[in-house]
């Protein structure tokens, strides 16, 4: 079934400011929550709806692209393009708690809400190939994230408008209620839904960023991808996450870099291993290969009589250190190849090669391990 309009869920216009929205989804809350609809399925429903529908209206970013998209995004993660938001989401259970309690938190920590705020922190996914964290690189990456607004300079007013102190809380950004029960009277303290602790309100919203003093804005940043990376290692990048509410600074971006699986090696800590085919002929001979490496192309010796599986080294041809204490070495494994046809003349041969080592087929090292075998087992009883 298809989800029903955020806006027409909270009931508010689509213009709606934030101190609207919560207004409307507190008074939501109040009426659906479970704990006064203990065994009613579709008020649970209902109000699970409600949450939803106020987590996306109330994050700027979110709200930004279900505007744009609707209900195509999917909005438990803010992340386009392998992009995560990793800010801390406590403040439901607040909005919560203060719905059914006139207000949870400290007359000291909602005063606090009026004031600018650090931004929150970002994750970036970012796919690299193994040439690339061997060797490291300069890459542009494309991040959607919060920006103060140009118009506003992040006031949320409109050019010349300005803001004037708020009549419901007297500028204070808190409001107080006394409540007289059975136990005596209770003075409780909750945050202005006027001007939602800011102690001033908007005469005239910027039509920019509808009040919000933050838009969402692709910023192109030039990632040094260091020589050495492994695949998981994460980079913390200063200052680069989203810009804080009210003015207040930038959170941290932090990449996550992926190696991409190489096509012909494979990393074991700081070595490199790569497996080379090598014929019979020359594995018996032995012969001088060329094999790749990150570098280019290196010479190696196979001795003559190399077995199957043998591992040959190359020192220094491996990763380098992320601590820049030198680099690993790349491993060379021989895979030696066994021609699937073989003409008369080359059988030929092969059984010439097996009568000049002093027996025929049948006398080969294989059938005395048969023979040996035989013998442990008690074959000859």
């Amino acid at each position: 079934m298809a989800k029903k309009d955020y806006y027409e869920v909270l009931g508010v216009r689509r213009e709606a400011g934030q101190e609207e929205i919560k207004k409307a989804y507190r008074n939501l809350a109040r009426q659906y929550h479970p704990d006064v609809n203990s065994s009613d399925n579709e008020t649970e429903a209902k109000f699970k709806e409600i949450k939803e529908a106020y987590d996306v209206l109330s994050d700027s970013q979110a709200r930004a692209r279900y505007d744009r998209f609707g209900h195509q995004e999917d909005y438990s993660r803010s992340g386009f393009g392998g992009f995560e938001d990793m800010r801390d989401f406590s403040s439901g259970f607040e909005d919560i708690f203060e719905a059914f309690f006139g207000g949870g938190a400290s007359t000291g920590s909602r005063r606090q809400s009026s004031a600018p705020r650090r931004g929150a922190d970002m994750r970036y996914d970012l796919e690299i190939t193994l040439e690339d964290a061997v060797r490291g690189k300069e890459i542009e990456i494309n991040v959607p994230r919060a920006e103060t607004c140009h118009d506003c300079g992040g006031s949320g007013a409109k050019d010349g408008s300005g803001s004037v102190s708020c009549s419901a809380c007297g500028g204070m950004g808190q409001q107080q209620s006394v409540r007289n029960t059975a136990f005596g009277s209770f003075m409780s303290i909750k945050t202005c839904s006027a001007c939602g602790g800011a102690g001033s309100v908007i005469k005239e919203r910027c039509p920019s960023c509808r009040g919000e003093g933050r838009v969402v804005r692709e910023k192109t940043l030039e990632i040094k991808v260091p020589a050495g990376v492994e695949d998981g290692s994460k980079m913390r990048v200063s200052g680069e996450g989203e810009a804080g509410p009210r003015g207040g600074p930038r959170g941290d971006l932090y990449v996550i870099f992926h190696v991409l699986p190489h096509e012909l090696f494979r990393r074991q800590n700081n070595d490199l291993i790569c497996e080379i085919p090598v014929s019979f002929v020359h594995a018996a001979l032995g012969t001088e290969i060329e094999v790749p490496t990150m570098d280019g192309k290196a010479k190696l010796r196979i001795p003559e009589g190399t077995q199957p599986g043998a591992v040959f080294r190359l020192k220094g041809k491996g990763v380098p250190s992320l601590r820049g204490f030198g680099r690993g070495d790349q491993l060379v494994k021989v895979k030696v190849e066994v021609p699937r046809r073989l003409s008369a003349h080359q059988k030929t041969i092969l059984q010439e090669f097996a009568k000049a080592g002093g027996g025929d087929i049948e006398d080969s090292a294989e059938k005395g391990f048969f023979d040996r075998m035989k013998e442990t087992l008690g074959g000859n009883r």
